[in-house]
């Protein structure tokens, strides 16, 4: 496979959800439970070589109010880092991260926002 353009789909290992980043972006404080003012951040870990879109939906009371989307590709193991941030504090209550690679859903954590 001489390309990345030829390169499989990447494969989910695992969702991390936390407050800290490690250096390699993978969670270093893993939580569900934040604060208003925090940054939540969320690690989507890969097991294989390959390359995708990775998308992170994130969802306030039920409603998407947040998406981002990375284009990807690795060599092996690896992780790809999302964060949410809100400057006026996010708003109390449940939210969602949900992970979809190349469109197909993979992945989701339910976090809560407390004061």
């Amino acid at each position: 496979m001489s390309a990345a353009g030829c390169r499989p789909p990447l494969h989910l290992l695992t969702l991390q959800v936390g407050r800290a980043l490690n250096v390699d972006r993978t969670i270093a404080v893993h939580t569900t439970r934040f604060k208003p003012d925090n940054t939540i951040y969320a690690s989507v870990l890969t097991d294989r070589t390959g390359a995708s879109t990775i998308l992170a939906r994130w969802s306030y009371a039920g409603r998407v109010i947040s998406e981002t989307q990375k284009q990807v590709s690795y060599k092996g193991q690896a992780a790809t880092e999302f964060h949410f941030e809100s400057a006026g504090g996010f708003p109390q209550g449940d939210y969602k991260v949900e992970i979809f690679i190349d469109g197909q859903p993979v992945a989701s954590r339910d976090f809560r926002v407390d004061p």
